[in-house]
């Protein structure tokens, strides 16, 4: 009686685990993500600076959005904003296995990076 439980068991284990599975393009995303961080990273530290907010001075830490609100006023992080709003796009066509919408959203970021 137990041998049948276990090989009932082995059979029906792996069809009631859901495995995930990656999309059409994940691994171009994945590679577009690096470049796009690379690329913030590089930004932030070659940006010009503005003036201290009433927070800083308060020692506040500061948010994203904050710092997004900062370098908006400076006319930074623009095309890095194009970057990011693509890849969101991307993952969405990724997930729904839409691998034409993925690849056009990927040419975006890559359009984005190239400014």
């Amino acid at each position: 009686m137990v041998h049948r439980l276990i090989l009932l068991g082995s059979v029906f284990l792996p069809l009631m685990i859901q495995q995930s599975q990656a999309g059409p393009c994940t691994q171009e995303i994945d590679g577009a993500q690096a470049q796009v961080d690379a690329r913030i990273d590089s930004a932030a530290g070659a940006g010009r600076a503005g003036p201290e907010s009433t927070a800083a001075l308060l020692r506040r830490q500061p948010t994203p959005a904050s710092i997004a609100a900062a370098e908006q006023k400076l006319g930074e992080g623009k095309p890095e904003e194009a970057a990011l709003a693509a890849l969101a796009r991307a993952r969405a066509a990724d997930a729904a296995g839409d691998r034409a919408g993925c690849d056009e959203a990927l040419a975006m970021v890559r359009k984005a990076l190239a400014h």
